[in-house]
């Protein structure tokens, strides 16, 4: 199905976030409302490369529908190279990050920087789109900083360069998660180019959903870190504001994770993110601390399903 008849069907897109949009989190988020999710950000050398860990990445199932997969890199051979690795029977499209301030992203010419090279930018996607089976997307920022706001340009590169969409997050690459999210950058890009254009950056309620969409007039709203620990988000009772109205999503976060993880490998991970479920709430701090002291997963597991309030 093309990206705006999925947009058309539901707005909310999950962000790929590195450490924690795995497929159990992305099942769970479908489960209370999400639409298209992404995968974690995939390096591109490793996928060629056949890094285990890296191939991992890709892990999905019939229920994690429609489903993108993002990849990074600076080397356009390479990234084609990566697209074409995607199997068109597990993913709905590939996105390409140009968004990503991360230093380790960005010292190898990847993410945010791509916005300061919108040449090489353009030679990746053109080469991407050639060689994927599947639709491409791109992922960007407002610009580098505040005196290079260049998305709505950049925009109406990649949609010359023929990718299907582009999603911005209205943050400079010199802001990282700093300051607010600028929506009338994305309201310009929106008017810039003819493509489907996602919003992205500060998304922490249901209402900021709304505000998106009617400010910007963008096609879908995407929800990164708003995410964590409150997939809720997605749903339209919004976040339970009691430990007994939460517990069930947590117990059904570390049944998915049971069924798709090696869970014991993924222990840290796990304990991360399920700690981030108990904010604001009475006694979160002290619930955290005893997370992180489970020794095993079925000790977790076991806290989690023994826990009552008050606490």
């Amino acid at each position: 199905m093309p990206l705006t008849s999925l947009l058309a069907v539901n707005q909310s897109v999950l962000a790929p976030l590195a450490g924690y949009t795995d497929l159990p989190f992305r099942l769970l988020c479908r489960e209370l409302g999400a639409g298209i999710c992404f995968t974690e950000m995939i390096s591109s050398h490793g996928l060629v490369y056949g890094q285990q860990k890296t191939r991992a990445l890709l892990q999905t199932c019939p229920d994690d529908r429609p489903l993108g997969v993002q990849l990074f890199g600076s080397n356009p051979e390479v990234m084609a190279a990566a697209a074409e690795l995607i199997p068109r029977d597990s993913a709905d499209f590939i996105d390409i990050n140009m968004g990503c301030p991360v230093r380790k992203v960005t010292k190898k010419g990847a993410g945010a920087a791509l916005m300061g090279d919108p040449t090489l930018a353009a030679t990746i996607i053109k080469q991407v789109v050639a060689r994927s089976p599947l639709p491409v997307t791109v992922k960007c920022r407002s610009g580098l900083d505040d005196g290079n706001i260049t998305a709505p340009l950049f925009a109406r590169m990649v949609e010359d360069a023929g990718a299907s969409a582009i999603t911005v997050h209205g943050r400079t690459w010199q802001q990282g998660f700093a300051g607010t999210a600028d929506r009338q950058v994305i309201r310009r890009v929106r008017q810039a180019v003819t493509i489907p254009v996602i919003g992205n950056g500060d998304i922490l309620h249901g209402s900021d959903i709304r505000a998106m969409l009617a400010e910007t007039g963008c096609a879908g709203v995407m929800i990164g870190r708003g995410a964590l620990g409150n997939p809720w988000i997605f749903s339209d009772k919004g976040t339970p504001r009691t430990l007994a109205g939460r517990i069930p999503v947590i117990k059904r976060h570390l049944q998915l994770a049971d069924k798709h993880l090696d869970v014991d490998k993924m222990l840290f991970r796990l304990k991360n993110h399920v700690g981030r479920y108990f904010s604001e709430l009475a006694g979160a701090s002290k619930i955290r601390r005893q997370i992180m002291e489970q020794p095993s997963f079925t000790s977790l597991t076991a806290f989690i399903c023994n826990l009552q309030a008050p606490y």
